[in-house]
């Protein structure tokens, strides 16, 4: 066999799987950030790389020709070299792929890859499938060329790893699956041993879900707590069986001290399993709308998920008013939370009034809109529950912070932004825009839609369109969901004028550089990351 007897031929090949797996390894790193930002779940994966309008295919067909062709005329062009024309021919895809990479990091939102260690296992072992599958597939091409003996083939052998391209998100996902084989049984011992430390400990737990506002809620929740007990509270967005694991097992647990577990849900049955691991004393259900109904199919299965916290509570389940309805039916163990009345909500924050056992309390918060004043009132209920006092529970409310990318007010040079890059609901993008509204000056809005809606995806983000009108620009960002929101808007009256497309953040960032003024505002909806580009 050529592989073995002939160790030139061995060596090119050897050569050509090293050249080929660096550099599809770089045109390959923003998807393996997708199949990062997607739990390294291979459906949802592929449920993205054929997202209606996601053109990651048609880009590495058009990758491929062009290499093929490419290939070709540099074959045939130096085919007075002889035995060095394949060899030649192999410019080609230096070529293109290095045109690729470069032209597709213009189509970079943000959520990109983050360096883990599980990351960084992935890309080597990637790297190693791609370069073996290389070798095997330019072995076979020299083996066939050796028993053919055709001159024309000889000198054109290498287009057929034009193929590559077309391979690569499969040959990612197979990659993956490999990964399993040492990845479950060190995530499976790291989470073992959160379980074990939790069982041992003597902490209230908290766990918190609902389709959205988990973040902020568990940081107003962690904040009024403070003021009684020593509370750890998973960060950022740390709301899977890993992030919870990684919070438990790097910090300390003392005893009579409160953990607040975020938890989120894809899919039917993830709630129980996070509860499985942390299983509450106390939960809190902060909303629900259709979020992540691509995944979960119809809102019938996104109650039954969230409401798989109350089976696991011990003790009491806490349900914003707004839910309270989906949840009603499980007796005394939930509690709908009404406490606040008199909202009224500007630009500088919003004032309201408390009521807590019987006592009630005038408060403010830096916290914008008035769906936040109906979260402090939530968070009270349960800090009240647990023995904080309604006057330690409004010190608390007057020293809120906001949460990072959530409604967040940044303030430069004049100019008011909402930060709000977080949010990608239906529930908080209304909420955002009328906040919005409260500012003075012109009112800008940059957005690049709503995702994992689903059937309601198109008919939503028209609504978010409609809800964009008689603000004094509009800028839709991407290709995939803006056109929903352009028509949306376009439909209900808006002025087209008002109303711009970019491919890209940065884009958009210049375009509002042109046109802001002091006292403008503008808020920054969804920024979404890489796996809905």
């Amino acid at each position: 066999m050529v592989f073995f007897i002939d160790w030139q031929t061995t060596l090119e090949c050897a050569i050509i799987a090293l050249f080929f797996a660096s550099l599809l390894m770089l045109a390959l790193f923003k998807p393996l950030g997708v199949l990062q930002s997607c739990g390294y779940k291979n459906g949802e994966f592929f449920r993205w790389a054929r997202r209606k309008n996601n053109l990651i295919f048609s880009r590495y067909s058009l990758l491929a020709l062009s290499c093929l062709l490419c290939c070709a005329v540099l074959a045939l062009c130096f085919s007075f070299a002889k035995g060095y024309a394949d060899i030649i021919s192999l410019a080609a895809y230096l070529i293109f792929f290095v045109t690729y990479i470069f032209a597709d990091a213009r189509y970079s939102f943000r959520g990109g890859a983050v360096l883990t260690k599980r990351f960084k296992r992935l890309l080597a072992a990637v790297w190693v499938v791609i370069a073996l599958a290389t070798y095997l597939a330019a072995s076979l091409l020299n083996f066939a060329d050796y028993v053919w003996g055709e001159k024309i083939f000889s000198y054109l052998k290498y287009c057929a790893l034009a193929i590559i391209p077309f391979t690569a998100l499969p040959l990612a996902a197979f990659a993956n699956l490999i990964t399993l084989i040492w990845e479950k049984p060190i995530n499976s011992s790291f989470v073992k041993k959160a379980k074990t430390k939790l069982e041992k400990s003597d902490v209230t737990i908290i766990g918190i879900t609902g389709s959205y506002g988990k973040t902020g809620v568990k940081n107003i929740l962690n904040t009024m707590l403070s003021k009684k007990f020593e509370v750890v509270a998973t960060p950022a967005s740390y709301n899977t069986p890993l992030g919870i694991a990684r919070t438990v097992n790097g910090n300390d647990l003392p005893a009579g001290s409160v953990f607040i577990a975020e938890m989120g849900a894809r899919n039917v049955g993830d709630i129980a399993e996070l509860c499985s691991i942390c299983p509450p004393d106390w939960s809190v259900i902060t909303g629900i709308c259709p979020q992540h109904l691509e995944s979960f199919k119809s809102l019938e299965a996104i109650v039954s998920t969230k409401g798989e916290i109350i089976t696991a509570t011990k003790n009491r389940c806490f349900v914003a008013a707004a839910a309270y309805d989906y949840f009603k039916s499980a007796g005394d163990k939930v509690k709908g939370c009404d406490c606040v009345s008199e909202v009224v909500s500007d630009c500088t924050g919003t004032g309201f009034t408390l009521t807590l056992g019987g006592e009630s309390v005038k408060v403010k918060t830096k916290l914008l809109g008035a769906h936040s004043a109906n979260n402090v009132g939530l968070c009270g209920e349960v800090a009240y529950a647990l023995g904080v006092s309604i006057e330690q529970i409004a010190e608390a409310v007057g020293e809120l912070e906001f949460t990072e990318h959530r409604l967040q007010l940044l303030q430069a040079n004049g100019v008011n932004i909402l930060d709000d890059g977080y949010n990608s609901n239906v529930a908080g993008a209304k909420a955002a825009i009328e906040v919005l509204r409260s500012f003075g000056g012109n009112k800008i809005c940059v957005t690049p839609g709503l995702v994992e809606l689903g059937v309601l995806e198109e008919s939503e983000n028209r609504q978010l369109g409609e809800n964009l009108v008689g603000l004094d620009y509009i800028i839709l960002v991407g290709e995939t969901l803006v056109e929903a929101v352009k028509n949306g808007y376009l439909d209900a009256g808006g002025d087209p004028e008002k109303i711009t497309v970019v491919p890209t953040l940065k884009i958009a960032q210049d375009k509002i550089a042109q046109i802001i003024l002091k006292g403008d505002c503008v808020l920054f909806l969804n920024d979404l990351p890489e796996k809905y580009m």
